[in-house]
């Protein structure tokens, strides 16, 4: 049977050339110019990879057009309602939702894994106090390579898990010892009696020996819709196919370095305030306009051809339509504001940015519909949470995706050390 092809003429010369077109199970099918230029003696040009796959994945799809995100085939509103984050790991990692027996094996073994060599621990004394917490992240996460390293002997699927859940149940450590780090305070041993994001948020919030910030009623501060809400942003960000930090921890992979050290590679991409730091963006933005009063004044300003401003948290590089991990979140925000009473000047400030957006022409007309950023910045400023560990619990959920996309990338027989070429027009 005939291969489907595309043939490609070159105007200057009349040499035709054929590549065969190699379809997709979802989405859009690819053209393989594996061999362009050898064939051509030129180069493609796509800057910022628009146009173009850079590998063959099972792991995440997304339908822009369709406002569609999936974790191995499921759609992420049944991961995010009816599954934890701890199992969209599972998931993730094994191609499968687990048992009920699996599950807790997976999580029992997840809450002993979290404790950090006391020679890391020494590590974040190097940082200053006011040290951003994505710095200390990150270099902590390269210094795990050197209490692990083992990457060049994985052979099989056992010691690749291992691993990946070692990576995954220490980043909530690490990220809450380099907050409490940047506060000049103890840090908060993991319990093991908690689960995982039970835990984190007791890491960052305990005082030093342990003990919770109670209510006046003596009730614990922290609340099963913080826990679950926060677990909900844990699995929106689990993974998002090859996004900018996961194209560097591939890229990374691709060297033969370790695998934490592509996961700290991540880290310092999630960073960039048009990446991971843009939910951080948002709140400083709501701060800066203050006001509901001063809605209209900024949406005007963001309209404005000749104004620079422009609205944080609203529009997306891949989703043309409504951001379906922010469709999630809204119905989240809109409980936790009843549950937990909260009624501040800045939710109020993005549910009048929100309502303008969603019914002026302009930001219909254009996609720009309020994306995952927009939500994550107001949800976690209510859960008490410090703008400048956003971004870290960005890379909290995050890990789970970029271990897995490692594990695909190093099994790939096909794929080579990355090398884009470029277009010279220097001297």
């Amino acid at each position: 049977m005939k291969k489907n092809t595309v043939t490609l003429t070159n105007n200057k010369t009349g040499k035709t050339y054929e590549y065969d077109i190699l379809d997709a199970t979802r989405g859009p099918s690819v053209v393989d110019i594996r061999t362009f230029f050898q064939d051509t003696g030129m180069f493609t040009y796509d800057p910022g990879y628009t146009s173009t796959a850079c590998c063959e994945s099972k792991i995440t799809f997304i339908d822009g057009a369709k406002g569609e995100l999936r974790y191995r085939g499921v759609t992420i509103e049944d991961m995010a309602q009816n599954h934890t984050y701890l199992e969209s790991c599972f998931l993730l990692l094994n191609k499968r939702l687990p048992s009920a027996q699996e599950l807790s094996d997976f999580d029992l073994e997840i809450r002993h894994r979290a404790f950090l060599h006391e020679g890391l621990r020494h590590l974040f004394n190097a940082f200053p106090d006011n040290a951003h917490p994505m710095a200390t992240l990150s270099a902590a996460v390269t210094a795990l390579a050197s209490f692990y390293d083992d990457h060049l002997e994985l052979e099989s699927e056992e010691e690749y898990q291992e691993m990946a859940r070692r990576i995954i149940s220490k980043i909530p450590t690490i990220a809450a010892f380099a907050y409490r780090h940047s506060l000049g305070i103890p840090f908060i041993q993991p319990d093991i009696d908690l689960g995982f994001t039970k835990n984190f948020l007791t890491m960052m919030r305990a005082y030093p020996g342990g003990k919770m910030h109670l209510h006046a009623n003596g009730h614990e501060v922290i609340k099963d819709i913080e826990v679950r809400a926060l677990d909900t942003i844990f699995t929106l960000h689990a993974d998002h196919e090859q996004n900018a930090s996961t194209t560097v921890v591939r890229g990374v992979a691709s060297t033969g370095a370790h695998p934490y050290v592509a996961i700290a590679s991540g880290i310092s991409a999630l960073w960039g305030r048009a990446h991971g730091g843009a939910n951080e963006s948002v709140i400083a933005q709501l701060e800066m306009i203050g006001s509901v009063d001063n809605v209209e004044a900024f949406i005007e300003k963001a309209k404005d051809p000749d104004d620079d401003f422009r609205l944080m948290g609203f529009g997306h590089r891949v989703y043309k339509n409504f951001d379906p991990r922010a469709k999630i979140l809204k119905k989240l925000q809109d409980e936790l504001r009843d549950e937990l009473g909260l009624d501040t000047e800045l939710m109020a400030i993005a549910r009048k940015i929100e309502e303008i957006a969603l019914s002026d022409e302009y930001f219909i007309s254009r996609n720009l519909y309020p994306n995952i950023d927009f939500y994550t910045g107001i949800i976690l400023t209510a859960l008490q949470i410090p703008k400048p560990m956003f971004t870290p619990i960005f890379v909290i959920g995050r890990t789970v995706g970029w271990i897995t996309q490692w594990i695909e990338f190093k099994k790939d027989e096909t794929l080579k050390i990355a090398r884009p070429r470029q277009l010279y027009t220097g001297e």
